[in-house]
């Protein structure tokens, strides 16, 4: 028999960290964008709105006419 003591409370406790860290490392593969990703992604977002904006038909202040 082995002489060393374990806690299990504390092996559960470190394992579910380990799992945790694994799970967060995939997430921020997964879904994580880089700096220039992000500016590229705003840039066009800005560039559809003001696309966007630039069809848009005022209404006539002056409907009796």
């Amino acid at each position: 028999m082995s002489d060393t003591v374990i806690n299990f409370r504390q092996a559960r406790k470190k394992l579910a960290r380990a799992e945790a860290e694994r799970q967060a490392q995939e997430n921020r593969v997964r879904f994580g964008q880089t700096k220039a990703e992000k500016q590229a992604r705003k840039a066009e977002e800005t560039r559809r709105t003001r696309l966007h904006e630039a069809g848009r038909i005022e209404p006539d202040p002056d409907p009796k006419r």
